[in-house]
């Protein structure tokens, strides 16, 4: 025995002496700490901090099984005004059989509002509003069998502020109410990607139907119909073609901020608003160098009010390149940056895990 012998770096890899957090986050409290700016164009620029308690995942898992438990915690201030805190923790019952959800967000949120169609002038002349929501939501998610398949609900509830700036408008007197929605969510999910952060190969495919109302503790009664599916491909050992699709319908009395958006890097959050919105995305990954990683990506979107005839339709196309360093690689986990080109901006996104994150 060698008295003196050193025992293994927790944030430097024994495989290559590169910076790697996983013999850190292997402990029982092992965390990954986040600082990252905030550089989205609907709130500017800020800066979004927390800590994200990750366990290892299960040895020699399969696709689609073994995921680690997350818990996390986090705010978020921006130069517009915005500010946030958020608490969220995913977990894994019965030999990966069952997983629950919790998340607890309260937020005072500045943006602008372009419409959701109907009105052109709102388009270039945009209204400046400001919602602060309170609420969380809990969730359950059951395997069918040893499949890659689940079954699942989460209950939602969030009271939330409404507030519009006269001064964005000479025709608007200020305003102010206060709209409280409540609904439950029922899931159907795919999902044997080999990994739930940085994604190399396998397929999530994801419907929800949201129903939200004054039964279940809302205002509002409407509806909400989504469906995501992502492909991840490996066309070669280094290189990762990924596509992701994503559509959402809303039906009956949906508050204007929970209208469907145009989800795509470079486009600005709820910028593009519509009853209904899609939008399709591909990305490919070379990791060319060691751990490094350079990526390419281009997607666009349409949102609209009407779905038989698309009138008052919106689209947008975008696209960008990023970089990626491999910051855990027994969690498969990637950190960097994009910069997006869109219509109205160019963004730069600080990325951990994947775009496309999904738990």
């Amino acid at each position: 025995m060698t008295l003196d012998a050193k025992p293994p770096s927790k944030i430097r890899s024994a495989e290559d002496g590169w910076l790697d957090m996983s013999g850190f986050l292997d402990q029982a409290y092992g965390f990954v700490p986040l600082v990252v700016p905030i550089t989205e164009p609907a709130v500017g620029f800020g800066a979004a901090g927390g800590v994200a308690f990750i366990d290892k995942p299960m040895s020699a898992a399969a696709d689609g099984f073994g995921r680690p438990n997350i818990t996390a915690l986090g705010g978020v201030a921006t130069d517009n005004g915005t500010w946030g805190l958020a608490a969220a923790d995913i977990r894994r019952w019965m030999d990966d059989r069952l997983q629950t959800q919790v998340g607890l967000v309260y937020a005072s949120v500045n943006l602008d509002y372009f419409g959701d169609g109907k009105n052109d002038r709102l388009a270039h002349d945009p209204l400046t509003y400001h919602l602060e929501p309170v609420g969380g939501g809990v969730g359950a998610k059951y395997r069918m069998g040893s499949s890659n398949f689940w079954l699942g609900a989460m209950y939602a509830i969030a009271t939330t502020e409404v507030s519009f700036d006269s001064d964005s408008s000479p025709f608007l007197p200020d305003f102010t109410s206060t709209s409280r929605v409540g609904g439950v969510i029922p899931s159907f999910t795919f999902d044997n990607r080999d990994n739930m952060f940085t994604p190399t190969r396998g397929t999530y495919v994801e419907a929800t139907v949201g129903v939200f109302s004054e039964a279940l503790g809302g205002d509002s009664e409407f509806q909400r119909a989504g469906i995501i599916a992502m492909q991840f491909v490996p066309i070669t050992s280094t290189l990762t073609l990924g596509v992701r699709a994503d559509a959402t319908f809303s039906f009956g009395d949906t508050p204007f901020y929970m209208l469907p958006y145009i989800g795509l890097r470079g486009a600005p959050v709820m910028r593009y608003q519509g009853e209904d919105a899609a939008d399709i995305e591909a990305e490919i990954r070379w990791q060319f160098w060691k751990r490094f990683s350079v990526v390419g990506f281009a997607g666009a979107g349409a949102a609209w009010t009407d779905l038989e005839r698309f009138e008052n339709e919106k689209n947008v196309a975008t696209g960008g390149f990023g970089f990626r360093y491999e910051l855990a690689r027994k969690y498969g986990i990637h950190m960097g940056v994009d910069i997006a080109f869109g219509p109205d901006v160019t963004a730069f996104y600080v990325q951990f895990g994947s775009a496309w994150a999904r738990p």
